[in-house]
């Protein structure tokens, strides 16, 4: 046990008195050791000339349901190297009012709970633990290793509401984020592409995304032997919204003569939606009835089925030859809402058909989304999207390859 057992916490002092500080506060007044020279917090050569004293109060790891408080005499003095300059307390948190203890407990607690729950807890401002964690994240989040980028995920998030997003990249191999930024227009994300760097775009072998023309173009722009692979999931639920749900709106209008036909066709949206390996055994007979009663609905279901296929192709030359045996049913079709898609379709078809050689697809970025979602709801949402962005990081750091 060292003479002075307050060395175990406050190096270099010692009590001189204490006081309550309120009903549930504690003040505790302390003094330097005279039998330790101050050491200057610069070049760290001890000093016993001093400059001046300011007293400090600082904010100390609670004891009990006591909220303690030190007041902390502070010497500045006058090293033969450095000039006037504050002595080294190494217990303390630099400038802040806290000491060391006080922040590693806010960064412990607000990994587990939400800022304004740790701010509560603790007593302090909402800014302040706001401010103990983004210094935390900025230290901990570490920079990716660019050169092992090979192929890339982007999609989108929303931000807030009122259609505001961000766009995120993630490596598709180590599944790390590598930047998040504001907007998802074409002028939002080329500064990914400008902070990648000509050599890391060159080396970048496909990106996955959805139908996004502002991405695509940026790829094009900065990465020449990237091929862009469009991804399965959103496609497929363009072709819900668009076709689907077009198609079962028109089949109902036109039997509102018929109630109880009309009924079933227009409450049949998510029993066309849904993959049939996804449906409860009740659920199946009715699909089938509802198919085997409408021809229109049947030929857009078997349509969808047939869409997907194109993403298992073996290779590109037999995903082409599905993508022109999937295009001629479709126009033999007749059906006016399918064949404006297949025709929008077709200008994509270069990344759909890209899939077959680079097995790449957005479900990753999509489980991520979810988990961002929670990261905001935590929060309560976030004001300061730099902030948000680094917790975003923080939590997928990626894998070691």
């Amino acid at each position: 046990m060292p003479a002075n057992p307050l060395a175990l916490f406050w190096e270099g002092f010692e009590l001189e008195s204490y006081e309550p500080l309120g009903t549930d506060g504690l003040l505790i007044r302390l003094a330097p050791n005279a039998s330790l020279p101050p050491r200057c917090h610069r070049c760290g050569q001890s000093s016993s000339l001093i400059h001046d004293v300011s007293n400090r109060r600082v904010r100390e790891r609670d004891l009990f349901h006591y909220r303690i408080w030190l007041d902390v005499p502070v010497r500045r003095l006058r090293c033969s190297r450095c000039g006037p300059s504050r002595e080294c307390i190494s217990w303390l948190a630099g400038r802040q009012p806290l000491t060391r203890a006080m922040v590693d407990w806010a960064e412990s607690l607000v990994r587990l709970m939400p800022i304004k729950h740790v701010a509560d807890l603790l007593g302090l401002h909402w800014h302040t633990v706001k401010r103990i964690d983004q210094g935390r994240l900025a230290r901990e989040v570490s920079a990716p290793d660019l050169s092992q980028v090979r192929r890339l995920i982007m999609d989108e998030f929303a931000l807030y509401k009122g259609h505001r997003y961000a766009t995120v990249a993630i490596c598709a191999d180590t599944q790390q984020v590598l930047w998040i930024g504001e907007g998802r227009s074409r002028a939002a994300v080329r500064p990914f592409f400008e902070w990648l760097g000509p050599l890391v775009c060159r080396q970048i072998e496909a990106v996955a995304m959805d139908m996004n023309t502002a991405m695509d173009l940026e790829v094009q722009a900065h990465c020449p032997k990237a091929r862009v692979v469009y991804d399965l999931f959103h496609v497929i639920a363009k072709f819900g919204r668009e076709v689907i749900d077009r198609v079962r709106v028109d089949q109902a209008n036109r039997l509102r003569g018929d109630r109880l036909g009309c009924r079933l066709i227009k409450r049949s949206r998510w029993l066309l939606l849904r993959n049939r390996e996804n449906l409860t055994p009740e659920q199946i007979p009715r699909l089938d009835d509802l198919l085997a009663a409408n021809a229109p609905l049947m030929t857009v279901y078997v349509l969808k089925a047939q869409l997907k296929e194109l993403w298992y192709a073996p290779d590109e030359p037999e995903a082409q030859r599905r993508w022109r045996e999937w295009y001629r049913l479709v126009h033999e079709s007749g059906l006016e809402p399918l064949m404006r898609f297949a025709n929008r379709l077709k200008e994509y078809v270069e990344g759909i058909v890209a899939s077959a050689r680079h097995r790449l697809n957005t479900s990753v970025l999509e489980g991520m989304n979810n988990r961002i979602k929670v990261i905001k709801r935590m929060a309560y949402g976030y004001r300061d999207t730099t902030y948000f962005f680094l917790k975003i990081r923080a939590a997928f750091p990626g894998k070691v390859r």
